[in-house]
């Protein structure tokens, strides 16, 4: 097989995973029951999130709080302060990709490029 298969947990409960980083890109999962989210923190490079079930409510530098639906792809910039959890009744699920990988934003940096 020339493929590579990366499964991920299929579950209703909290579950933040890492599915694949290397140097081209890092893909996490996330579910995300009512009232759960993430602590605050910067996008650590290009940031885009499929929302598959329930909603994500995102709050961005100092913009106030927005809700996207499943069926929303969202592009989060680069060093982006974000806020991100579940005020919906829905459980959220969600995949997030960073496209460079932060490793190689990190490197990027590092160079001055």
């Amino acid at each position: 097989m020339v493929e590579k298969n990366y499964p991920f947990t299929l579950t209703n409960k909290k579950c933040i995973e890492r599915i694949l980083a290397d140097d081209n890109v890092a893909i996490n999962h996330m579910v995300l029951p009512k009232g759960e989210g993430l602590p605050e923190h910067y996008s650590d490079s290009h940031v885009y999130m499929i929302v598959v079930r329930g909603q994500i409510t995102l709050k961005l530098n100092e913009e106030e709080a927005n809700s996207h639906p499943a069926g929303s792809i969202l592009n989060i910039p680069y060093k982006t302060k974000m806020n991100v959890y579940n005020a919906g009744e829905e459980v959220t699920e969600l995949f997030v990709v960073k496209a460079p990988s932060p490793k190689t934003m990190r490197s990027r940096e590092n160079k001055g490029s």
